[in-house]
């Protein structure tokens, strides 16, 4: 399946922004180069995550794991076009997943680990899976063992680590089905899922072409080398994974470590142990090596460690400098979504540390130069939201819209979103509000967002569609989510909360109701504020930011 235009893809193509790599193409070359080099390394603690020892796999092991897989999900009846649906800690069989979904023209949807009934019956509606790729048991307790009524009859559930070994004449005959297949990097490989102003996940659809080009600004940014191991922290269901390390890994020939869920000491070891060049970090972990910094150096040897990428909250200045004092380290801020923003702020283009905390270059703009590739390849401005006429003053906050062959083609099946999200003109409309600064007006700072998302340590949550499962509570006469700022996880969920008369509402009753509607945990709020009638403007809109006042006045 493709989304992209021809007359688009003609297009990028002719300016050298879309070529014919696939992820599997990336490995074949790596295969070829590097045998029986190191390729993928599973996390030290797999066995406290899912069943098996951790596997450290050169290229070679890699394809012949990959074959294997290909043969399971060949007899399982899929074939090309075919969706798959995975949900997987980031292990080797997740890295697999994703080459042998390549290999057969798959389309391969990752979901997070802590989705739970409630989010996957949405995403299994919108997309139709074939298959529903898991493990049996994540953290010693059976993984998504009541799936089968939401998943449905149609689709299959394979626990990938009880998949029967697959024979050498079915081997061969998924390996002539593969070969028979005419795969395009225009082809769509994932469907990502990103919460939005609605109530419900939206599918992100990207092709080859889409991560390859959004990947330009990992490789442009990042000094890497053949052979240098990098580590990836980041659950491989959005950009930051995918474009920022999955197709680098490849891209740049190197050896690709993973780390899942976030523990600051199986980071350290990792980084220790194989000698890691480069990583991603979300910024309350550069706080905490700065914190513990007489202890790390200490316990850990993190000489190798050169770049940390960092993002999805705003980075302080001393953070960067102290990182790169203490540690030798330089950081790199990121700037990025699913749909395809891609901002990149080095040391290279940013040398000053404090105005790389600050600000990323004006990329896809004709009136400034930059080294990375991604900056000529984007188009990029700001628009006043309230009235769309472009900003071109510094000092004035505007939203960020991007247009280029690293941004996607739509929502899958969603053209009443899709209508909101681009502009007339074709620029993807990013919510996010920036304003032009620097003493040439050089750069774009972050403002604010203007949709309403709560990012709580990286997750996207939707607070409308909150709202929609806590009104299904029989006390709830109407409800309001919200975030308020945490230093740890950068924000947090409030709810406000107008109930029947004569009811009454704690934590504790609100989270036994939303675990019994299967919402995943880290969507439940930590904060209630029980009001008579909810702050509304005069088109009937609730007012969230009266909301988030209320909640400021009983802190």
């Amino acid at each position: 399946m493709q989304s992209t235009p021809i007359e688009k893809i003609n297009y990028y193509t002719s300016q050298g922004f879309f070529g014919e790599n696939t992820l599997d193409t990336l490995f074949r070359r790596c295969l070829e180069s590097r045998p029986n080099e190191l390729a993928l390394l599973d996390p030290i603690n797999r066995e406290d995550l899912v069943p098996g020892s951790p596997q450290r796999l050169s290229f070679t092991d890699l394809d012949l794991k990959t074959e294997e897989l290909v043969a399971c999900l060949y007899q399982a009846g899929l074939r090309q076009g075919d969706v798959l649906l995975v949900q997987m800690p980031n292990t080797v069989e997740l890295v697999i997943s994703y080459l042998a979904a390549t290999r057969l023209g798959l389309i391969l949807s990752p979901i997070a680990m802590q989705y739970g009934c409630h989010e996957l019956a949405q995403i299994v509606q919108a997309i139709q899976p074939s298959a529903f790729l898991k493990f049996s048991s994540f953290k010693g307790v059976p993984f998504a063992e009541n799936c089968e009524e939401v998943v449905g009859r149609s689709c299959q559930i394979i626990n990938i680590d009880q998949a029967p070994v697959a024979s050498t004449k079915l081997m061969q005959a998924a390996a002539n089905y593969t070969a028979s297949l005419n795969i395009s990097s225009n082809d769509i490989i994932t469907i990502c899922w990103t919460s939005g102003t609605t109530g419900r996940p939206k599918g992100v659809p990207r092709s080859h072409n889409h991560w390859m080009a959004i990947m330009v600004a990992s490789a442009d940014a990042v000094p890497l080398e053949q052979g240098d191991v990098i580590l990836n922290p980041f659950p491989f269901i959005n950009m930051a994974a995918i474009g920022g390390m999955l197709y680098l890994w490849l891209e740049k020939e190197t050896t690709l470590t993973l780390h899942h869920p976030f523990d600051p000491i199986v980071y350290l070891k990792q980084i220790q142990m194989e000698k890691v060049v480069y990583t991603l970090a979300p910024p309350p972990v550069l706080l905490h090596l700065l914190a513990q910094k007489k202890q790390i150096n200490t316990a850990f040897n993190l000489s190798s460690l050169k770049v940390i990428a960092s993002g999805s909250a705003p980075l302080s200045p001393t953070v960067i400098a102290g990182i790169k004092q203490e540690y030798g380290i330089e950081t790199i801020n990121f700037f990025g979504s699913n749909e395809g923003v891609a901002l990149v702020s080095c040391l290279k283009e940013v040398p000053d540390p404090k105005e790389r905390a600050e600000y990323f270059p004006r990329f896809g703009r004709k009136e400034f130069s930059w080294q990375n590739r991604i900056s000529k390849m984007s188009r990029t401005k700001l628009v006043d939201p309230n009235n769309g006429e472009e900003i071109t003053q510094p000092g004035q906050p505007g939203e960020l819209l991007i247009a280029g062959p690293m941004v996607f083609d739509g929502y899958y099946k969603s053209p009443e979103d899709n209508a909101l999200a681009f502009s007339d003109d074709g620029y993807f409309r990013s919510g996010d509000l920036f304003e032009i600064a620097g003493e040439n007006n050089e750069f774009y700072r972050f403002v604010g967002r203007c949709k309403n998302v709560i990012i709580r340590g990286g997750s996207n949550i939707s607070p409308e569609e909150l709202d929609e499962v806590l009104i299904k509570h029989p006390d709830i006469v109407e409800a309001a989510v919200v975030g308020y700022p945490d230093d740890r996880l950068g924000e947090k969920v409030a709810a406000a909360l107008v109930l029947k008369s004569k009811s009454s509402m704690n934590l504790e009753k609100l989270r036994t109701f939303l675990e019994k509607q299967g919402l995943a945990k880290f969507k439940w709020p930590e904060k209630l504020i029980i009001l008579s009638e909810l702050p509304r403007n005069p088109m009937n809109k609730v007012v969230r930011s009266q909301i988030n006042a209320l909640l400021l006045e009983q802190v």
